[in-house]
């Protein structure tokens, strides 16, 4: 019974289709007959009559004069996708509240280009990004005439020429000439493009940092060809670096006589320190708080220091990190971290310190992160048997390499960002080093959202974990997998699907699989609505079963605030009930 309501639930949910209140309506009602899709469009567009359709200072005068003007707003609005005779006729009828307007359009024999010349002169004209554009316009001899296309063929030409650095590109011939009577059309257009600039000398205006350490931001060369996305790229890289609030990178007046275009950068400090406040409640963690603070601009090389402290029902630490730019430091930070940690891992608690060293380097479309972890630990694992209560504790000692990719979105620039998709991470320790124990561990996870209809959304989660170790006893619960919780397979606890020892205690598993599908619907006032299906589990042989799960969820954003609130009932165990999963952090 349980199952049927919380499925008749989810389709009643995003069945339900918010009310919207009416428009008022417009005083002239005005029908366009015989054209459809862009035509329509920019037939509308262009309409007075559309325009002012609601006015309130319309009289029976007023929409007689616009309906008098429709005609040649139209076919003035059929020109350009090349139509030149069409016929166009307007009916104006009085209704008790307004007027009806039927305008009536047989856009009639469309122009056809019957000829085509572009030609690309000077030192660019066998440059492949020009004669692609050219080739790939949908400006066509034998089709119809589109004055769109030939604007945007002119334009393309002309702003690639001057962002690859030929910026004294200009058209020596640009012409569209229409022959109504015969239906037909020529367009002649030659681009000059001149000589290709180099990249002069770059002035940069600021005074927080040393010079050296800036300019290793600049993502070309002097004496490297002109290119305005590298002048771009630039310009992101300094926002990204948070070292300034305000960043402008500019060309200067360029040397027509040297064909060198130098560059001005004109930045203010951003401000040094920076406090950070966040408080939150998850069924995961319960209440949670967070402080942190960061000094931007520790001394004048950029280095930073980050310092945070957090705490919940499940993880309290403080945390430490001392961060350098590296060699390119827009793609490069080296960092040293010490992290002082209690955590709960289902039966759990795990208390420690590590101190990781990690290099991040951004390589194309990856974030790439090679790290050495010392990790002290002790475990404890409380079991109440009867009036008897069993405590078990172990130490460990570890040095753990570590290597993690992450795919990054597309143009993306920087390694302040923490990628959100698709992520490898591989983790290994080895007796030889010192360690208490040997293990290889690897986690695979990834998360996409697919648009399906202009509101409807499909949201994939999954991830995959295993690992090889030698004494799974001597291995620390935070390097095991667990199950369950928020953002795992809803309808259970955090951290509660996992393997028991002898005393049924939840520790960990060697592996882990979940998996999620989740259909997402957007509703009015930063609502968002959901039904999901969850799968997974922590166990140690691949082979052991799956749990599932099902449910509807409601999510509410705003800038400042984010609240989700799910409904899951376990679908592989009927004797539990549905769990509310609910998750809101503010921020300030």
């Amino acid at each position: 019974m349980l199952r049927s309501i919380l499925a008749a639930l989810c389709l009643a949910f995003l069945a339900a289709l918010p009310a919207h209140a009416k428009d008022e309506k417009p005083r002239i009602e005005v029908e366009f007959v015989g054209i459809e899709g862009p035509l329509l469009e920019n037939v509308r567009a262009l309409s007075s009559l559309h325009r002012l359709s609601a006015s309130k200072d319309l009289d029976a005068a007023m929409v007689g004069r616009l309906a008098q003007r429709a005609p040649n707003e139209a076919r003035t609005a059929l020109r350009p996708f090349g139509y030149y005779e069409s016929n166009v006729t307007t009916e104006l009828t009085e209704t008790g509240d307004g007027w009806h307007v039927k305008v009536t359009i047989k856009p009639g024999t469309p122009v056809t280009l019957a000829e085509q010349q572009v030609s690309i002169t000077g030192s660019g004209k066998d440059e492949p990004f020009l004669r692609d554009i050219a080739a790939d316009s949908a400006l066509r001899t034998g089709k119809q005439l589109s004055h769109i296309a030939y604007d945007q063929l002119k334009g393309d030409l002309l702003r690639s020429a001057l962002a690859h650095g030929y910026l004294d590109a200009a058209f020596t011939r640009g012409e569209l000439i229409v022959d109504p009577p015969t239906h037909s059309a020529r367009a002649y257009i030659t681009l000059e493009t001149g000589e290709r600039y180099r990249f002069g000398p770059t002035s940069i205006e600021q005074s927080s940092l040393k010079p050296e350490l800036v300019r290793r931001y600049l993502r070309y060369q002097e004496g490297d060809w002109y290119d305005a996305e590298l002048l771009l790229r630039t310009q992101f890289a300094l926002d990204d670096s948070q070292y300034f609030s305000i960043v402008e990178v500019l060309p200067e007046e360029r040397d027509r006589k040297n064909k060198i275009a130098a560059v001005r950068i004109t930045s203010e400090p951003n401000r040094r320190n920076v406090y950070r406040i966040g408080v939150g409640y998850g069924t995961d963690t319960g209440p949670r708080g967070t402080l942190g603070w960061e000094d931007r601009r520790l001394n004048s090389s950029g280095h930073r220091l980050h310092a945070e402290l957090r705490a919940s029902d499940v993880d309290t630490s403080a945390t430490m990190t001392y961060i350098v730019p590296w060699s390119d430091p827009a793609l490069e930070k080296l960092s040293y971290q010490l992290r002082v940690f209690r955590e709960q891992n289902a039966d759990v608690e795990t208390e420690g310190t590590t101190f990781k060293v990690g290099l991040t380097q951004v390589r194309g479309k990856w974030q790439r992160v090679l790290s050495v972890t010392l990790d002290q630990t002790e475990d404890t694992v409380t079991t109440v048997s009867g009036d008897s209560t069993l405590v078990d504790r172990s130490r460990t000692a570890l040095l753990v390499p570590g290597i993690t990719f992450a795919r990054l979105p597309p143009d993306f620039l920087g390694v302040n960002t923490v990628p959100r998709g698709f992520q490898v991470e591989l983790l290994a320790s080895t007796a030889t080093l010192g360690s208490d124990t040997n293990f290889t561990r690897v986690d695979v996870r990834d998360e996409h959202r697919f648009k399906l209809a202009d509101k409807w959304h499909l949201f994939l989660r999954g991830e995959i974990g295993a690992s090889a170790v030698g004494d799974f006893e001597e291995l620390p619960a935070n390097y095991r997998f667990f199950a369950g919780g928020d953002n795992s397979v809803r309808g259970y606890g955090y951290e509660e699907l996992s393997p028991v020892d002898a005393n049924g205690a939840k520790v960990g598993g060697r592996h882990l699989l979940t998996a999620t599908v989740e259909l997402q619907r957007d509703l009015p006032r930063n609502l968002v609505g959901a039904v999901f299906m969850d799968t997974g589990n922590a166990f140690n042989k691949f082979g052991d079963p799956l749990e599932y799960s099902v449910g509807i969820g409601l999510r509410y954003k705003l800038p400042f605030l984010s609240v989700g609130l799910d409904v899951a009932q376990s679908i592989s165990e009927s004797d539990r009930g549905p769990r509310l999963h609910i998750n809101f952090t503010p921020e300030f």
